[in-house]
This record gives C-alpha cells, sequence and structure tokens, in this order.
C-alpha cells in the first residue's frame, strides 16, 4: 500500500479517535445526567398534526392492542416483572440514560455516526479521487463521506421520519387509549416519570424503529452497532415498566414503516449523483471563464473535485426546485472588482493580526473534519435548549424536523449558490493568506457556515422567541469565524446569513400551519 496513504488513514484514524471521545465527553457533561423526561404537556391531540410526506395518520395502519385481561397481556406483566427482579446498577443507569428522550438519544447516536464518517477519502495513484460507494460500503473509501451536505440530509430524513411516525403514533395512541402498564398493575416499580399519556403503541419504540430503518440506509456499514442501541433501548423501556412487549412490537413496526416511506423518497432525491463527473465538473470551470469570471480552484495536490456540486438539485422538503432556485443569492463581486479587492485585503488583514479571541472563534465553529459538522453543531445547540423545556416526544420530534429541514434545504440552495457562480477563495486570489483551519473544497460564495446557521437562527428563534437574539448573535459569530479564519470574503458571510434566515422562513411558515401551535 501507499506509504503516503498508510499515514493519511493512520492521521485520521486518530482524528476520529479523538473526535468521538470528544464527542462522547461532551454528551457526558451535558446529557448523561440528565432528568427523565417528563413533558409538561403530552400533546394528546398530536395525531392531527399536519405530516411531513405521509398524507393521514391512517397510511399505516397499527393492529388493536390485545386486552389486558388477556393470558398473554398477563405474561408480559410478568415479563417487566423478571427484569425488575433484580434492579441493578447497570440496570438503573441503562433506563436513566433512555429515559432522558428518544429524539434525544438517537439524534446523539446519529451525530455520532456523522462525525465517525466525516472524513474526505485520499487520493489514489493516478492523481484521482475514489468515490464512497453504498453498494460496497466497507471498502476503501467507507460510505459515506459524511460532508455538511450528506449531513445535513441525513439530520433531516431522520428528524423528519421520527416526526411523522410519531404524529401517527399519537393518533393511535388516543384511539386506543390503553392505560400504562404500572397502572394496571401497581406491584410494577416504575423507573420513569408516570404520564398518562396512553401507552400503545410505545412512543420510545416509534423513535427507535424509525431510527434503526433510517439509519441502515444511511450508514449501512454501521448495522451491528445501530441494533446494539436498538436493543438496549427496547430493553431499557420494558424494565423501566413504561411498556409491555407488544407496545414495544406494535411502536417499533410503524416507526419501521413509516421510515421505508422516507427512504424510498432518499433513494430518488437525486442526491445520489450529487458528486456529478468529469464532464460536469469542466463545465462547472467554463462556464464561469464564460462569464468573464475566475473559477474557483481547488488547492489541494492533487487537485480534488468540488464537493458534492450538484446537491443544489436535491429534493427540498420545504419548498419545490423552482423556489429553491428563486432563493439564490445575488451575484457575488466580480473578481477584477474594487470590491473585492477590498474583501479580499480585509481578510488577509484578519489572518496576519489574529487575536485570542478570534483564534478561540474560528475552532469553536470550525465544524471540519470527524465532527458533526455545522449542521450538527447546530443540531447539539438546540438539543442543549430544548432539554429545559420540558417537550413530549411528538413535540421533540417537530422542533427537530424543523431545525434539520431548513439545514437541509439550507445546504440545497448553498451548494446551488456555490456552482452557480463557482468564486474563488481568498486564499486561491491572494496566496499570502494563511488560512487558521483547513481549506474547504468547494467554491467560496456564499458561505456554507452563514446559511446554515441563518437558517437556524431563524426558526430556533421561532421555537424558543425569548433565545432569538442569542441564536442570531451565534449565527454572526459562527459567520464571522468564517472571515477571521480566511476561508471566506465578508460578502460570502453576509449574503449566506441573507439566504439562510430566507430559508428558515419557509420552516416557519410551516410551524405557523402544522397544527402544534
Amino acid at each position: 500500500m501507499n506509504k503516503k496513504l498508510v499515514l493519511y488513514k493512520t492521521f485520521m484514524l486518530i482524528a476520529v479517535a479523538a473526535t468521538i471521545v470528544a464527542c462522547k465527553k461532551d454528551i457526558v457533561s451535558r446529557t448523561d445526567n440528565v432528568a427523565a423526561l417528563a413533558p409538561s404537556n403530552i400533546d394528546i391531540g398530536a395525531g392531527s398534526w399536519k405530516l411531513v410526506l405521509l398524507t393521514a395518520p391512517t397510511d399505516i395502519v397499527v393492529a388493536t392492542p390485545i386486552a389486558t385481561n388477556t393470558p398473554d397481556y398477563i405474561a408480559q406483566i410478568n415479563e417487566i416483572k423478571s427484569y425488575q427482579a433484580d434492579i441493578t446498577t447497570a440496570k438503573k443507569n441503562l433506563v436513566s440514560y433512555w429515559a432522558a428522550g428518544a429524539v434525544l438519544r438517537w439524534n446523539e447516536i446519529l451525530r455520532e455516526l456523522v462525525a465517525k464518517h466525516n472524513l474526505p477519502p485520499y487520493q489514489n495513484a493516478d492523481g484521482t479521487y475514489p468515490i464512497p460507494s453504498a453498494a460496497n460500503p466497507l471498502a476503501y473509501p467507507q460510505f459515506p463521506f459524511s460532508n455538511p451536505p450528506y449531513a445535513a440530509r441525513a439530520y433531516a430524513y431522520v428528524s423528519a421520519a421520527q416526526y411523522d411516525a410519531l404524529v401517527i403514533a399519537w393518533y393511535y395512541k388516543k384511539q386506543f387509549n390503553r392505560a400504562a402498564p404500572y397502572k394496571k398493575d401497581s406491584s410494577l416499580k416504575v423507573l420513569v416519570p408516570k404520564s398518562d399519556l396512553p401507552s400503545y403503541p410505545s412512543e420510545d419504540a416509534v423513535v427507535e424503529g424509525t431510527a434503526v430503518e433510517m439509519l441502515k440506509l444511511l450508514f449501512p456499514g454501521d448495522q451491528d452497532y445501530i441494533q446494539q442501541r436498538a436493543e438496549e433501548h427496547r430493553r431499557a423501556r420494558i424494565i423501566s415498566g413504561a411498556n409491555v412487549r407488544s407496545e414495544i412490537e406494535a411502536g417499533e413496526a410503524l416507526g419501521k414503516a413509516v421510515a421505508q416511506k422516507f427512504a424510498a423518497r432518499a433513494r430518488a432525491d437525486r442526491a445520489g449523483v450529487a458528486v456529478g463527473n468529469p464532464a460536469m465538473w469542466a463545465k462547472l470551470v467554463s462556464d464561469c471563464t464564460a462569464r468573464g469570471d475566475t473559477p474557483w480552484q481547488s488547492l489541494e495536490s492533487p487537485q480534488r473535485p468540488p464537493m458534492l456540486p450538484v446537491f443544489g438539485k436535491v429534493k427540498a422538503f420545504l419548498f419545490d426546485s423552482l423556489t429553491a432556485v428563486s432563493l439564490r443569492s445575488i451575484p457575488p463581486p466580480a473578481v477584477g472588482s474594487q470590491q473585492m479587492k477590498d474583501e479580499t485585503e480585509e481578510i488577509y488583514q484578519l489572518v496576519k493580526n489574529p487575536t485570542r479571541e478570534r483564534i478561540a472563534i474560528v475552532h469553536f465553529w470550525a465544524d471540519g473534519v470527524a465532527t458533526y459538522t455545522p449542521p450538527g453543531h447546530w443540531d447539539a445547540i438546540a438539543a442543549e435548549d430544548f432539554i429545559s423545556k420540558n417537550f413530549s416526544e411528538v413535540r421533540w420530534a417537530r422542533n427537530m424536523a424543523l431545525l434539520n429541514m431548513s439545514l437541509m434545504d439550507a445546504s440545497i440552495v448553498c451548494w446551488d449558490t456555490k456552482n452557480y457562480y463557482y468564486n474563488p477563495r481568498p486564499t486561491q486570489l491572494n496566496p499570502a493568506i494563511k488560512t487558521l483551519t483547513g481549506i474547504p473544497n468547494f467554491p467560496s460564495y456564499i458561505s456554507g457556515h452563514s446559511t446554515f446557521s441563518g437558517a437556524a437562527a431563524a426558526i430556533l428563534g421561532h421555537i424558543i422567541p425569548e433565545r432569538a437574539a442569542a441564536y442570531d448573535a451565534m449565527a454572526q459569530e459562527a459567520s464571522m469565524s468564517r472571515m477571521y479564519g480566511g476561508l471566506h470574503f465578508r460578502s460570502d458571510c453576509s449574503m449566506g446569513l441573507t439566504v439562510g434566515k430566507n430559508v428558515g422562513n419557509y420552516a416557519i411558515q410551516r410551524a405557523l400551519t402544522d397544527g402544534a401551535e
């Protein structure tokens, strides 16, 4: 094997290991000891909320539960008692971990998988670059390379599928109105907060079943790990006394059925061809040159093709393809213009004269190789704030879906803009600019960090209005971090924030009409 390739793989493995450890420490410090989810409102009417993909709750049939006086149900109660006969510290910890919230925990697992697979492949001996293949996910380079657009799409599909599945679950919960096991047998120990929410089908199992099915599609090489976490989740619900096995089985089946609908959409949303081909890559250069401008070029050696240059054609969640094009920003300043010369000099001065504060900001928002990516960073911010709001599982899912659909759609509009204008980065126009973090391998205008952040701040400010100013400040800081790091011009960042906010407004319009408010 090529010695450089061995060193590259070793470096990347170390980076992944360090990132996963850091991510896990981060999760431990913030959420491992979170109190069990005890919703202030069980949202019993959520079965009528507007769905994302499915048309009605009855699109998926959930079987009528068995009567609670049957031998089968009594046997399932006894199964709980057998688990509870010896409540070890390990069992208590397992229940406590999952009791913090199913949507929260599976989002953390998804972020961990994104970080693990956020690795650009090393070049082939002939100077070309290999492309990960879903058909052979364990071959080098492993599938997927979960770069920011791929990650945004993964977060969106998992979140939106969980939301639809939980809305349907709430519809059937209200219809069947089955009380929790501990209300049928008072001798059961109850290791989670008691609730008046009907227990059939199990909401935790719905989230778990949806996550497993979607993650199998998105991270096919990690199925053993995914199934291990799913088994832990199911077992925790039984140990806790919250669900009998048939409630879990019904919830899991519902979640998987809904996920299959979203998986079918994902297979046809055009993301599979977003990498493009040599002819497409050459046309991006020639089109930019024909407009009389200077095209972006990869500064890697050998030059790497642009990252997912056709991602702008992926099917969005919040609007149609014509709207996506209409959200494309105005043209950037011409490369030879005085404005561009001034903006290039501004970036040069920033990197030439860094401050400790600016360096800290650069690295806090960098979200590069082996991280959650910028969309995942905003998921982590949202999760931290949602914990204190005591949302029900269905409202957690709804809010995460709104956030992540806006992040995915922001990436679509951003990548459409980037590859329509194909503008160079500051380091290309002035080689004296030495960046404070890695240089992404795609065009400069508009800033992805800024677009993601503008969208996230808009929808999160709607969900938690008292935090709106804080989210706007975070978005501004994330945007400025790209200038401080020498990666983007001011126009890249300001227009990115504007475009992101415009995308986020579509999520707000959905939120105003989905029935949850």
